[in-house]
Protein backbone atom coordinates (compact mmCIF):
# COMPACT_ATOMS: atom_id res chain seq x y z
CA UNK A 1 0.00 0.00 0.00
CA UNK A 2 1.47 3.40 -0.98
CA UNK A 3 2.25 5.86 1.81
CA UNK A 4 -0.22 8.65 2.34
CA UNK A 5 1.16 12.05 1.37
CA UNK A 6 0.27 14.70 3.97
CA UNK A 7 -1.59 17.54 2.27
CA UNK A 8 -1.85 21.07 3.65
CA UNK A 9 -3.61 24.22 2.46
CA UNK A 10 -1.64 27.34 1.54
CA UNK A 11 -3.09 30.32 3.46
CA UNK A 12 -2.35 32.69 0.55
CA UNK A 13 -3.58 30.74 -2.49
CA UNK A 14 -5.99 28.27 -0.90
CA UNK A 15 -4.37 25.41 -2.86
CA UNK A 16 -4.02 21.98 -1.27
CA UNK A 17 -0.45 20.82 -1.78
CA UNK A 18 1.86 18.13 -0.42
CA UNK A 19 3.45 19.31 2.83
CA UNK A 20 6.95 19.17 1.28
CA UNK A 21 6.00 21.87 -1.26
CA UNK A 22 4.96 24.29 1.47
CA UNK A 23 6.84 26.41 3.96
CA UNK A 24 5.57 26.25 7.55
CA UNK A 25 5.38 29.60 9.30
CA UNK A 26 5.14 29.47 13.09
CA UNK A 27 4.10 31.84 15.84
CA UNK A 28 6.12 30.58 18.78
CA UNK A 29 4.73 30.55 22.34
CA UNK A 30 6.91 33.66 22.94
CA UNK A 31 5.09 35.44 20.10
CA UNK A 32 7.89 35.42 17.50
CA UNK A 33 6.97 34.71 13.89
CA UNK A 34 9.47 32.67 11.89
CA UNK A 35 9.86 30.14 9.11
CA UNK A 36 9.95 26.59 10.50
CA UNK A 37 12.27 24.63 8.24
CA UNK A 38 12.02 21.43 10.30
CA UNK A 39 8.21 21.43 10.37
CA UNK A 40 8.35 20.50 14.05
CA UNK A 41 8.67 23.81 15.94
CA UNK A 42 6.26 24.45 18.80
CA UNK A 43 3.58 27.05 18.23
CA UNK A 44 0.73 27.90 15.94
CA UNK A 45 1.58 27.03 12.35
CA UNK A 46 0.36 28.11 8.93
CA UNK A 47 1.51 26.87 5.53
CA UNK A 48 2.61 29.00 2.62
CA UNK A 49 3.47 27.85 -0.91
CA UNK A 50 7.22 28.10 -1.60
CA UNK A 51 6.69 30.85 -4.13
CA UNK A 52 7.37 34.60 -4.05
CA UNK A 53 3.95 35.30 -5.63
CA UNK A 54 2.22 33.40 -2.79
CA UNK A 55 4.33 35.34 -0.28
CA UNK A 56 3.29 38.63 -1.88
CA UNK A 57 -0.37 37.55 -1.87
CA UNK A 58 -0.21 36.56 1.81
CA UNK A 59 1.33 39.91 2.63
CA UNK A 60 -1.25 41.86 0.63
CA UNK A 61 -4.36 40.11 1.93
CA UNK A 62 -3.00 39.61 5.48
CA UNK A 63 -3.66 35.85 5.23
CA UNK A 64 -0.74 34.95 7.52
CA UNK A 65 -1.72 37.54 10.11
CA UNK A 66 -5.21 36.04 10.28
CA UNK A 67 -3.96 32.45 10.36
CA UNK A 68 -1.39 33.12 13.09
CA UNK A 69 -3.57 35.67 14.92
CA UNK A 70 -0.70 38.15 15.30
CA UNK A 71 0.97 41.15 13.69
CA UNK A 72 3.80 40.19 11.36
CA UNK A 73 6.96 42.34 11.44
CA UNK A 74 8.53 43.75 8.26
CA UNK A 75 11.77 41.87 8.99
CA UNK A 76 9.92 38.53 8.69
CA UNK A 77 8.74 39.32 5.15
CA UNK A 78 12.25 40.33 4.07
CA UNK A 79 13.87 37.19 5.56
CA UNK A 80 11.27 34.90 4.03
CA UNK A 81 11.66 36.53 0.63
CA UNK A 82 15.42 35.86 0.79
CA UNK A 83 14.72 32.28 1.87
CA UNK A 84 12.45 31.69 -1.15
CA UNK A 85 14.85 33.71 -3.32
Amino acid sequence: MPRKIPMRRCVATGERLPKKELLRIVRTPEGDVKADLTGKANGRGAYLKKDTAALAAARKNKALERALETEIPESFWEETEKLLG
